[in-house]
């Protein structure tokens, strides 16, 4: 195919340097942190063709490469970024497609610096390549340049397949098995396909409009989608397979919040991060009154946790006018966010709180939130993840004057689909039981990936999961 004119590139003469000429890794334009705080709009702006050059002409395209092996869907990196080193944009963004069906997603939400990156060679002494804003390049430009192509599809299987939740994991199954010719419906409890994509990560790090091109990417192929379908209640799993459908894969997620048990969680002012991200996100609070969803701005808020919700409910807080703290029980090593969204929290004013740990919270006569006890911690001896545990200093406990608290501190399965089907075999934790090669639960023809099955983890290794599931699925289908 051939690759569009870039005015860009040609206006300013730009020629690709030579592979693995010593570049310093190219870092992506972003909103300065004093306009950003005030907006909902994207933080970084990508790579310009330019910087994708720079950036991709430092891979040294390794024979052996490590970044594949830390890609849990296996994207042939270096052919990718080969493509983009040639001028070949479009080619790039369709050869990442051949693993990854939501390229622009990933580039924007995945963790590769634990990922693909921390393989790279190039970081052993020094950076790696930015395969993710690489990727991301990739997938901005093909759908900017309207010309995204369609897969050739081979003929219809005549098998039928219901997937559960149109979350990562969900939205990769049905990518995956329509390209293998069979028919794909998705169930989704909500009223807008992308699960977590949509309503739990903020506009500001992964737009919406970018979900919906790459659901849109999957319409386009074929994919049929029913929404506001609760499955365990409009209909059952047994129900789906006395209507035709031949396999069942399960991609809930975990969206039932985790809280700490401490008095004073019920009273008016307290959240669970999926609360308040999916009021945000999906109502469009921040929007109010345009959209008559009530406000959830408040003065003074405490965000309890330290991973990346946490930090995307902080920054929404901030973006809603709150002066906002992080109470965290470990310290700032130990936490699990990226250090990119970490360091984008401080920047843009979020306070971090550091080994304390709430141990209640206050209300006044009306049962609304005024304040927070906290403790101060200290770190003592490792615990089983390996991270050393916090343990409280006695006497050290504090007042916090607060109005709002936003527990996120993790996710459980919700249990409705397990409940209506007891054959469903789960663990302790909620989460359902798989073998580990195929993604096949304890019932013969119903498989499951992502947080249903590992608890809540990244948005790509619940599309690693699923990519397993789609191949068993497929060999369970065809024999």
């Amino acid at each position: 195919m051939t690759q569009p004119e870039n005015p860009e590139i040609k206006a300013t003469g730009t020629t690709t340097p030579k592979k693995g000429a010593k570049i310093p890794r190219q870092p992506m334009p972003e909103q300065a942190p004093e306009d950003r705080r005030h907006n909902f709009e994207e933080v970084p702006f990508g790579y310009t063709p330019e910087l994708a050059l720079l950036e991709s002409s430092r891979c040294l395209d390794c024979k052996k490469p490590g970044c594949v092996e830390g890609c849990p869907v296996h994207v042939d990196i270096p052919g990718f970024i080969r493509l983009i080193r040639e001028g070949k944009f479009l080619e790039a963004a369709q050869h990442i497609k051949k693993q990854n069906a939501l390229p622009a997603v990933c580039g924007r939400v995945c963790p590769q610096e634990e990922q693909c990156e921390s393989k790279c060679i190039l970081g052993v002494k020094g950076e790696s390549v930015a395969i993710g804003r690489l990727e991301r390049f990739a997938a901005d430009f093909e759908r900017a340049s309207g010309q995204v192509q369609l897969p050739e599809i081979p003929a219809k299987t005549g098998k039928r397949i219901a997937v559960v939740g149109a979350g990562p994991a969900g939205l990769t199954v049905a990518g995956d098995l329509i390209k293998l010719g069979h028919e794909v419906s998705v169930f989704e409890a909500l009223h807008e396909p992308g699960g977590v994509l949509m309503y739990g990560i903020p506009e500001f790090r992964l737009p919406k409009e970018i979900v919906r091109a790459e659901v849109d990417y999957l319409k386009r192929l074929g994919v049929e989608f029913v929404m506001d379908f609760v499955i365990g209640r409009n209909a059952t799993i047994p129900e789906l397979f006395n209507n035709g459908y031949h396999a069942i894969f399960i991609g809930t997620g975990a969206g039932l919040p985790s809280f700490m048990g401490i008095p004073g969680e019920n009273l008016v002012g307290v959240y669970s991060a999926n609360e308040y991200l999916t009021r945000s996100n999906l109502m469009k609070a921040y929007l109010f009154p345009k959209y008559d969803t009530p406000p959830i701005k408040r003065n003074k808020v405490a965000v309890v946790g330290g991973g990346n919700v946490a930090m995307d409910s902080a920054r929404t807080a901030l973006r809603l006018g709150g002066d906002v703290t992080i109470v965290y029980r470990r310290a700032r090593e130990q936490m699990p966010a990226r250090a990119e969204e970490i360091h984008h929290a401080e920047q843009e004013g979020v306070k971090m709180m550091l080994l304390n740990n709430p141990v209640r919270i206050f209300g006044d006569e009306h049962h609304r939130v005024v304040g927070m006890e906290c403790i101060r911690m200290e770190l003592g001896e490792p615990d089983a993840s390996g991270r050393r545990r916090p343990v409280p200093i006695p006497g050290s406990e504090f007042r916090l004057d607060v109005d709002t608290v936003i527990i996120a501190i993790g996710n459980q399965p919700n249990p409705l689909i397990p409940q209506s089907m007891p054959d469903l075999k789960t663990t302790k934790h909620g989460t359902l039981i798989v073998d580990q090669e195929t993604m096949m639960t304890s019932v013969p023809g119903i498989f499951a990936g992502g947080d249903i099955v590992s608890g809540a983890a990244t948005v790509i290794s619940a599309m690693g999961q699923a990519r397993t599931a789609a191949s068993a699925i497929h060999r369970y289908l065809t024999g």
